[in-house]
């Protein structure tokens, strides 16, 4: 609210009869709905246009990100559409603006295709045109194998708060970008597929929690993603903001501030 503005509604010109003091109170409410009204559309606009918080409520993208995590979704990366809007309307998709394609390895938020509604993170291993498989739980893309190197045994967290062992590995795209995956079993379900060329306008997109993921291996129809429409991407997933180990709740309360996982607040996602 301007200093001219108070100035102005304290001093009223004189009209003759009674009414300057309630116009002064309704120039100085005006004034703050204005103001008020102004913060929440910058706000919104923020939030519309540079980046948006989002919560990960499934184990699928571990070790990269756990149950519990706060992300930040960093909106200009791949231009703008309406899946980029911080509330869903059901408008008529007419592509990106400022549209620019993901590269091999960045971890995505996108609209879910069956429930616009939902929020769902992935990694992005396929482009367009490219030739994806997976054999005997490897990842091939265009015929070339990511590089698996070994490191331990890690703990995957289920959605229910249980632990199961899960073989660690450190994944290399043919890009030359790294990340880390588990492996909780040989032999998966998902872990030999046929052959699948991404189409124009498409992604394919896995978990990095390979045998607990629904993801591009598994077609929509059956609660997978199947492949990615570029349209659903809301921003590429770049902070873990703060984390807390959902676990905790089976706990006595006075217990739960042991439940954030601090070295995990402000971190950059790989």
């Amino acid at each position: 609210m301007s200093v001219e503005k108070m100035t102005a509604t304290t001093k009223p010109k004189s009209s003759g009869k009674s009414g300057g003091k309630n116009s002064g109170k309704s120039g100085t409410w005006r004034g703050q709905l204005v103001q008020l009204a102004g913060i929440v559309a910058a706000v919104f606009i923020a939030k519309g246009a540079l980046a948006e918080p989002f919560y990960v409520p499934s184990g699928s993208m571990e070790p990269t990100l756990l149950i519990g995590d706060a992300l930040l979704a960093s909106k200009f990366p791949y231009g703008y559409g309406t899946s980029s809007l911080p509330i869903q309307i059901n408008l008529p998709e007419t592509g990106r603006v400022f549209a620019e394609t993901p590269k091999l390895g960045d971890v995505v938020v996108f609209r879910w295709p069956g429930d616009r509604s939902q929020a769902w993170v992935k990694r992005v291993v396929g482009l367009p045109g490219d030739r994806i498989q997976m054999r005997q739980g490897q990842l091939f893309i265009n015929d070339r194998p990511a590089e698996l190197k070994p490191d331990g045994v890690g703990q995957a967290e289920d959605d229910n708060g249980g632990n199961e062992p899960a073989y660690r590995y450190v994944e290399t795209l043919p890009n030359g970008v790294s990340h880390l995956i588990f492996k909780m079993r040989d032999n998966g379900p998902l872990d030999n597929t046929p052959e699948v060329t991404v189409p124009a306008g498409h992604l394919f997109v896995l978990g990095d929690n390979r045998d607990n993921s629904a993801d591009s291996r598994v077609s929509l129809r059956s609660g997978g993603v199947g492949l990615l429409p570029i349209d659903n991407l809301v921003g590429r997933a770049d902070a873990v903001l703060g984390s807390w180990d959902l676990g905790m709740r089976s706990q006595p309360m006075w217990t739960w501030l042991s439940g954030f996982r601090m070295a995990r607040f402000f971190t950059a996602v790989k």
